[in-house]
């Protein structure tokens, strides 16, 4: 790993009143803020209107989980967790794909949580040619130190963008010529699709698999053959075997 990216890792979470305020100010972007409930002074209410501005999303916690959270013990009521990485826009996908002359390949996450999971997806979205990563903003990791580690450099290669609605986001999407695809164990097997053209893979939560709302977005529902005594794969190697299908089909 580089010097540059470890320091953009210690950066992750900053604390204090000046510290957040700036980073919301100089633009880093910030996914998440803790903030000292019940506390009304103009400082603090500074720092909740700029998150809003940034539709961060805002805690409001006790100080026993202030202090827990905390790193130096200095928070000052406020802690902020920020990105390790610029979150990309899907534009910059689309003119990834335009530029090496293919179809838009893009890699949707349902509400995956795991970062060693995302960061594994990301690292295969590189090596499969993927031209992008796509994650909702709740209850979904965002771009921590352990995502960017576990991703192996990927990061600095693969654009990742931030949406606040997967499925109007895949409606959109499907309005500039991209059939979605979701894996799901009652789907058709993989192997008898034609996963061919500017598509959008959509793997889902770790537990629960593809929400009802984002698979009803689907066109189709593949399922990965199984052989074994148990029923289901890790998010991250659903995506990788999905993935290296529809690369095998392009090939």
């Amino acid at each position: 790993m580089s010097k540059e990216t470890k320091i953009e890792i210690k950066s992750l979470t900053i604390e204090g009143r000046n510290a957040v305020l700036e980073a919301f100010r100089s633009g880093k972007p910030v996914d998440k803020l803790f903030v000292l409930d019940g506390c009304q002074d103009g400082p603090v209410r500074t720092i909740v209107r700029e998150a809003k501005k940034h539709d961060t999303i805002l805690n409001f916690v006790s100080k026993e989980r202030l202090d827990q959270l905390s790193e130096t013990g200095k928070h000052q009521g406020v802690i902020a967790h920020a990105a390790a990485y610029e979150y990309s826009e899907i534009e910059d996908m689309f003119a990834l794909a335009e530029k090496r002359g293919e179809d838009p390949f893009f890699i949707l996450l349902d509400n995956i949580e795991d970062p060693h999971n995302l960061g594994a997806i990301i690292r295969t979205a590189n090596l499969a040619g993927a031209h992008g990563v796509i994650i909702p903003k709740r209850r979904a990791v965002g771009l921590t130190a352990t995502v960017a580690k576990t991703s192996a450099g990927a990061l600095n290669y693969t654009p990742v963008a931030k949406v606040t609605n997967l499925a109007k986001t895949m409606e959109e999407l499907k309005a500039r010529g991209l059939w979605f695809v979701c894996a799901d164990m009652g789907g058709e097997s993989m192997y008898r699709m034609n996963l061919t053209g500017p598509i959008g893979l959509v793997i889902g939560n770790e537990g629960e698999g593809v929400s009802r709302l984002v698979k009803e977005k689907c066109d189709f529902v593949a399922s990965i053959p199984m052989k074994g005594d148990i029923d289901s794969l890790n998010a991250s190697v659903a995506a990788g075997v999905l993935a290296y299908e529809i690369v095998r089909q392009r090939g």
